[in-house]
């Protein structure tokens, strides 16, 4: 099956601090999305990049991807929500298709990482990486807590990769406001999620301390 991509590039700068958002912020001199797109472009087997964008940041990435060559890239407008944005990006996916869905600020995302999501939604119809916890935890009770055995759990990461059909299918149906990823709609739908190992580097850079930890993989 041909594979496709999303990337999704909607988010502010809150967290970091700027007024710039978080995507566009400079990595060793270079805007993050850019690195995370030359490493989805890297992965030759992906057919199409759907990068999806708020319209008030299409002027920022139309200078920024000047001189730039990315082929087989097509921009769709974001919305209010992630969930919006997911699904503006989706209608310019085939339904006979594998799509992964990647978030903007993950530039460190293996080969390997995206190489597996793809073999395994091929072949089960989805497919999200997970890396284990190697903190302890503990849930959190009014006025008290309580540990939890960290291994039972896993931390999720993108690409989150699906057979296109049926994800599309999954975001026309009502959206509950609790989804917190691609696979929380997905497994909503009725459809069951199939774990892959993902890469300890595929930190998603969210803050000003993400953005020094992603700098020294670059040093």
């Amino acid at each position: 099956m041909k594979k496709q991509m999303i990337v999704v590039a909607g988010g502010s700068g809150i967290r970091m601090g700027t007024e710039i958002p978080k995507q566009f912020i400079l990595l060793n001199g270079k805007a993050i999305l850019l690195h995370t797109l030359e490493r989805i472009a890297e992965e030759i087997e992906i057919e199409n990049i759907i990068l999806v964008l708020p319209e008030s940041e299409i002027d920022r990435w139309v200078a920024l991807s000047s001189g730039t060559k990315f082929d087989n890239l097509k921009c769709a407008l974001g919305g209010a929500t992630r969930y919006d944005s997911v699904k503006s990006g989706l209608k310019l996916i085939d339904k006979d298709a594998l799509v992964g869905i990647h978030d903007a600020v993950r530039p460190f995302v293996s080969q390997n990482t995206i190489a597996s999501c793809f073999k395994m939604a091929e072949e089960k119809g989805s497919a999200i990486p997970v890396v284990e916890l190697k903190d302890s935890i503990r849930r959190v009770f009014t006025g008290t807590s309580r540990a939890k055995d960290r291994t039972k759990f896993r931390l999720v990461q993108t690409p989150q990769c699906f057979n296109a059909a049926r994800i599309k299918a999954a975001y026309e149906k009502p959206n509950k406001g609790n989804f917190t990823d691609d696979a929380s709609v997905y497994e909503e739908a009725g459809n069951r999620i199939h774990l892959v190992e993902g890469n300890n580097e595929n930190i998603k850079i969210t803050s000003p301390e993400d953005l020094k930890i992603a700098a020294s993989f670059l040093s």
